[in-house]
């Protein structure tokens, strides 16, 4: 298994991509603007696409992505979301008004993209992995992954805040390896973290104890301007820990 940052961060800017990774050359977990980074030859191999949820950060790019794919594949690319989140995006962005619904395009029974949905507990094999939907905390109807494939167990916290299930589902998990969570607000900005439903780094430490297993963390969705002292926060909350932050590019191989 190979996973690529393609998004990492909390807001756009010079060289900030929003939440977009890439798992080999088939699979995505969310599809925000680093998406965008992809050349059309390497899109045409996405045939999968894993929404925690219906933000904008984390949706921007499924229109384009549809768009730019248009007519590409016979088959069309499954988007796995909850039924809520996908209700919303139909809703509101698929709408023909917004965006053309590219899930009736050119034809109902031949749609350039398929929705799917999937409930949390739900697990589906793609390729020798596994990936599990996990509920978290956020303010709107929020979830995480869990992607296990032979060499390596690797979560995605998903947009949080403090929770029990997503700690509890992970540690049923005879063991993770690499740990992807979400840190987008300064411990100075606590009441809006608690407010965005988003970890700063008090309520990211105060959560991870609940974890039983010790992988190797990697921090995202910082707000732009506060990179270096939300890592630092971090690096002190989360004691014991081995803690990085992404910058994007990264690849990581298993």
């Amino acid at each position: 298994m190979q996973i690529r940052i393609l998004g990492w961060a909390g807001g756009i800017g010079a060289n900030l991509r929003t939440t977009c990774f890439l798992i080999d050359d088939d699979l995505l977990i969310d599809a925000g603007t680093g998406l965008g980074d992809l050349p059309l030859n390497q899109m045409t191999g996405i045939r999968h696409i894993f929404l925690t949820h219906s933000h904008m950060d984390h949706v921007v790019g499924l229109p384009l992505l549809a768009d730019s794919m248009f007519g590409v594949h016979d088959e069309p690319v499954i988007v796995h979301a909850q039924e809520k989140t996908i209700e919303a995006i139909k809703t509101h962005i698929f709408n023909w008004i917004i965006w053309p619904d590219f899930s009736e395009l050119p034809t109902r029974e031949n749609p350039s993209i398929h929705f799917k949905a999937m409930k949390p507990g739900e697990k589906i094999t793609i390729r020798s992995r596994e990936i599990e939907m996990i509920e978290v905390n956020h303010t709107v109807p929020g979830v995480g992954y869990c992607v296990s494939a032979p060499k390596a167990v690797v979560a995605f916290s998903g947009d949080t805040t403090t929770t029990d299930n997503l700690w509890q589902v992970l540690n049923g998990y005879e063991h993770i390896d690499m740990l992807f969570v979400e840190a987008a607000f300064s411990n100075n900005d606590m009441e809006i973290s608690k407010l965005a439903k988003h970890y700063c780094p008090k309520l990211l430490g105060e959560d991870l104890i609940k974890l039983k297993h010790r992988p190797d963390i990697w921090l995202t969705h910082f707000k732009p301007g506060e990179e270096d002292l939300i890592y630092q926060e971090c690096v002190e909350a989360l004691a014991g820990f081995t803690v990085r932050r992404l910058n994007g590019g990264e690849i990581f191989k298993f």
